[in-house]
């Protein structure tokens, strides 16, 4: 089992998040980010990661269970991508790792404290099922509109109010 997830992490081309989210559907997801967060004032980053380092690896399965390390990556990219580095702690990082098909939403303590876990794997089946049918790009959409709901309602622009876009409309490919 070990040398199978370590031979289906490197066997992945560097290139495998790129196409996996192509520049032309990376375009269309920054721009569904930026209409969502016109109305509120999170943040919202989506990263694709292709395949686990191997300091990850070596730990998934053995040392720790692979949910766990998977976590522990997405939430190493919420700090490396700054997510958690907003005004009011309400960015959220919705997190695909390639190589194991899983998916992790973190979101900052701000929006912790008003949205409880279980609508988190709420966002993640519909966008697991999505990603299984080969529908990306529509479970990507799908799934930034359900991070938004909960932006909206907690953390809602004022009339004439604008978000400030701490970190950009992006989407990471690694």
């Amino acid at each position: 089992m070990r040398w199978a997830r370590w031979w289906r992490h490197r066997w992945l081309p560097d290139n495998a998040a790129r196409r996996a989210v192509p520049d032309d559907m990376a375009e269309r997801l920054q721009q569904r980010i930026a209409q969502s967060e016109a109305q509120h004032s999170g943040e919202i980053v989506v990263c694709v990661e292709g395949a686990l380092p191997n300091r990850y690896l070596a730990r998934a399965g053995l040392d720790e269970p692979l949910d766990v390390v998977v976590r522990q990556r997405a939430l190493a990219w919420f700090g490396k991508l700054r997510v958690w580095d907003t005004e009011h702690n309400n960015g959220v990082l919705i997190y695909l790792l390639l190589a194991e098909r899983r998916i992790e939403v973190v979101a900052d303590r701000g929006l912790s404290l008003c949205v409880p876990p279980d609508h988190w794997q709420a966002v993640i089946r519909p966008l697991g099922q999505a990603l299984r049918s080969g529908e990306a790009e529509a479970g990507l959409m799908q799934a930034i509109q359900a991070v938004t709901t909960p932006l909206v309602t907690h953390f809602g622009l004022a009339p004439g109010a604008s978000n400030a876009n701490e970190l950009g409309d992006r989407v990471v490919r690694v």
